[in-house]
C-alpha cells in the first residue's frame, strides 16, 4: 500500500482541481448510488473520498449519513474547508482502507473510485475484501471503480492494477452478486483521457 507521506505531499502541494482524478461532479458515482435504492438515511462510506466532490453532491441530494475515509489528512481538510458548516454533517475518517476500524455491518453502501487499483499485492486485496465483508451490511451495495484494461498503468507516480469488469468482480468472489458494470472515460484537468470500469455488487451475507 502506498505511504501516507506520499498522499500528504500530493494534497499539500496541489489544489484538488489539479490532480488527475478530479471531477467537478462525480456524476456516475452519484447515479450508481441513487440507483442502488439506498434511502436518504442510508449509511454511505466513500473510501478514498479525500477531496472528492461526491460528498457535496450526496448532501445536496438529501443523503444524511455519510462517511468519507482517506489516508490523507490534507485531502480531508480540503473537503471540510470547501463544505464549511456542512462538514459537521459528515463523519471523517483519516485511515488506511485496509487498516481502518469500521463498525460491523455499519454501511448500506460502500463506494470506492480509484483506491482498489493501487493494491498491487494479493494480500492487500484480500485485506480490502475482508474489510468490505466486515463493514457492509448483508444486502448492502458495493461500488468499486478502477482503471480499465485500456487505462493508465501509473497514477500519481505509483503503479496500478488494471481490470476488466469480470476480473474486478472476481477479486470479490462468491459473497458478492454482480449487479452490473459501466465504463467511464474521464477527462483529466490537463486534457488527457483515462478509462475506468465501475462494478456494482450486492453483498449476499
Amino acid at each position: 500500500m502506498q505511504s501516507k507521506a506520499h498522499w500528504e505531499k500530493v494534497y499539500s502541494s496541489k489544489d484538488e482541481a489539479e490532480v488527475s482524478w478530479f471531477q467537478e461532479h462525480a456524476k456516475l458515482s452519484l447515479k450508481l448510488i441513487q440507483n442502488s435504492d439506498a434511502s436518504k438515511s442510508a449509511s454511505i462510506i466513500d473510501v478514498g473520498g479525500g477531496a472528492s466532490t461526491l460528498v457535496d453532491d450526496l448532501l445536496a441530494n438529501g443523503y444524511r449519513n455519510i462517511t468519507v475515509l482517506d489516508l490523507s489528512a490534507a485531502a480531508l481538510a480540503k473537503a471540510q474547508n470547501r463544505l464549511g458548516e456542512q462538514a459537521s454533517n459528515v463523519t471523517w475518517l483519516e485511515a488506511n482502507v485496509i487498516e481502518a476500524e469500521y463498525p460491523h455491518h455499519g454501511y448500506d453502501v460502500w463506494h470506492d473510485r480509484a483506491v482498489f487499483h493501487f493494491l498491487n499485492t494479493l494480500e492487500e486485496r484480500q485485506a480490502y475484501v475482508k474489510a468490505v465483508l466486515y463493514a457492509v451490511k448483508p444486502g448492502g451495495v458495493v461500488i468499486v471503480a478502477t482503471f480499465a484494461e485500456n487505462g493508465p498503468t501509473m497514477c500519481s507516480g505509483l503503479p496500478v492494477k488494471r481490470y476488466s469488469a469480470d476480473e474486478l468482480h472476481e477479486e470479490f468472489g462468491e459473497p458478492f452478486s454482480l449487479l452490473g458494470h459501466e465504463k467511464e472515460s474521464h477527462q483529466t484537468p490537463d486534457g488527457s483521457e483515462q478509462h475506468f470500469v465501475y462494478c456494482f455488487c450486492r453483498k449476499l451475507a
